[in-house]
């Protein structure tokens, strides 16, 4: 029997993410190991698993997806103006400039976000994600369709072949049930 993609079920897949105005490539699993994650966990972006769904093993599908199913749209609620002296300590050793990259410590876990504005007494954040606003296609390839284990399900993530480890981790940080 044919394996298709459905809630529950582990789904390996190469993709290509591009940008339809310019077909600039925003991510991709090109010279990597395939991306794997255990379909219908709000894993991915909405859109890219609805796409999915009813695939199975070697079929190939293009999509281009609007913010809505991808990464959503932009929000001013997600622009903050943080007083420049938070960002002290770590002036000490970084200089700050517009469009690094940092990541905030929240309540519910780490937020990254863009530094848009900068001046003597603040600096703008941006938290939307950076491809917010943004539609998207995806070229994807289907490589793998399985059931997920009790384990994989208990635990939320894919484990690895065994044999292997994620993303080729052999440190103590990897567990004896393939959790990194």
């Amino acid at each position: 029997m044919v394996e298709k993609v459905s809630k529950n079920m582990v789904v390996s897949v190469h993709y290509t993410g591009t940008l339809p105005g310019t077909g600039e490539v925003f991510d991709s699993s090109e010279g990597r190991e395939p991306l794997s994650f255990i379909f219908g966990h709000g894993q991915m972006i909405p859109g890219f698993e609805e796409e999915l769904m009813g695939a199975s093993k070697g079929e190939k599908r293009e999509f281009t997806l609007p913010p809505e199913k991808a990464y959503g749209n932009r929000e001013e609620e997600a622009m903050l103006k943080i007083p420049r002296s938070q960002f002290a300590q770590l002036e000490q050793t970084a200089e700050l400039k517009i469009g690094i990259q940092l990541v905030a410590q929240m309540p519910h876990g780490p937020a990254p976000f863009t530094i848009v504005e900068l001046d003597d007494e603040s600096i703008t954040a941006d938290f939307n994600h950076a491809l917010a606003g943004e539609t998207l296609t995806f070229n994807v390839e289907v490589v793998e369709v399985r059931s997920a284990s009790e384990e994989e399900m208990l635990h939320g993530h894919v484990h690895p072949a065994l044999g292997q480890q994620n993303n080729a981790k052999s440190d103590s940080s990897c567990t004896k049930d393939g959790c990194c």
